[in-house]
Parts: structure tokens; C-alpha cells; sequence
């Protein structure tokens, strides 16, 4: 077995979802890894990860528009504002949704459905850099 390291840095220019499967499908391809276990950790508590459909961009608008009515900007009854109405939001949708995932490695390939990626899901209004932590074993 063998394992392998990478970081991924995004460049978010607001709150949505980001597709990063072919950047991390291209680390994996430099890798060698044909079979194994892939986990993707984000080093930040105001954005997530999230395995979504790839097809039909409404999934994406629809979770985006659940979202922005369960937890809502510059709730009033929220105390931490420090970077303004989208602050706390942003941590609650952290909390709701992951920050680490694991895909197999199946024939040198992400083991994703026909119909799946892999995304960051970014909930601050706000252009921030993020960084995808990739971890790789196997062989």
C-alpha cells in the first residue's frame, strides 16, 4: 500500500457549488493509484463538500434554494456577525451538510456514479480561497 498527499486550493468567487471532480480526478491520474480510497477534507468551517448530480443544474438551484430558506442570512436571532449577515448562516450550513468525504479508487478512477461529482459547496457571499485536502492509500 501506499498513500499520497495533496492540497487543492479553490478559488470561490461567491456563495454555490463548485465542481472539482477533474481536479481531483487529474491528482489521482499523477498518482498511479489504480485501487484504493480517496478522502477530501476542507479546511474551513463556512464551506463543505458535497457528492451532487452532474446532469441537470436545477439540483444544484433547488439545494441552493432549500438552503437559503432554512437557514437564513442575518437571522436576527443569530449573536455571531463578525463578517457580517452571511457569517453564521454559513457555519450552521457547514454544520448541516460535511467537510470530509471518501470515494473509491476503482481502476484508477474515482468510483463515482454516471450521474454524480464532486463539489464544493461554498456558503459565504464573498470570493475566499479554500483548500481541499486529498489523501490517497492504496495501490
Amino acid at each position: 500500500m501506499i498513500q499520497q498527499q495533496h492540497c487543492l486550493n479553490i478559488s470561490a468567487t461567491g456563495r454555490g457549488f463548485y465542481n472539482i471532480t477533474r481536479d481531483v480526478q487529474a491528482w489521482v491520474n499523477e498518482t498511479g493509484i489504480q485501487t484504493g480510497m480517496l478522502n477530501l477534507f476542507v479546511q474551513h468551517t463556512s464551506c463543505s463538500l458535497m457528492v451532487q448530480e452532474n446532469a441537470d443544474p436545477d439540483v444544484l438551484r433547488d439545494m441552493e434554494m432549500f438552503m437559503s430558506r432554512l437557514v437564513v442570512d442575518g437571522d436576527a436571532e443569530f449573536l455571531h456577525r463578525d463578517e457580517g449577515d452571511d457569517d453564521m448562516s454559513a457555519h450552521i450550513r457547514m454544520a448541516l451538510t460535511q467537510i470530509s468525504l471518501n470515494v473509491p479508487i476503482i481502476n484508477g478512477r474515482l468510483g463515482l456514479g454516471m450521474w454524480q461529482a464532486v463539489y464544493l459547496y461554498e456558503h459565504r457571499t464573498h470570493a475566499l480561497n479554500r483548500h481541499v485536502y486529498l489523501h490517497i492509500l492504496g495501490e
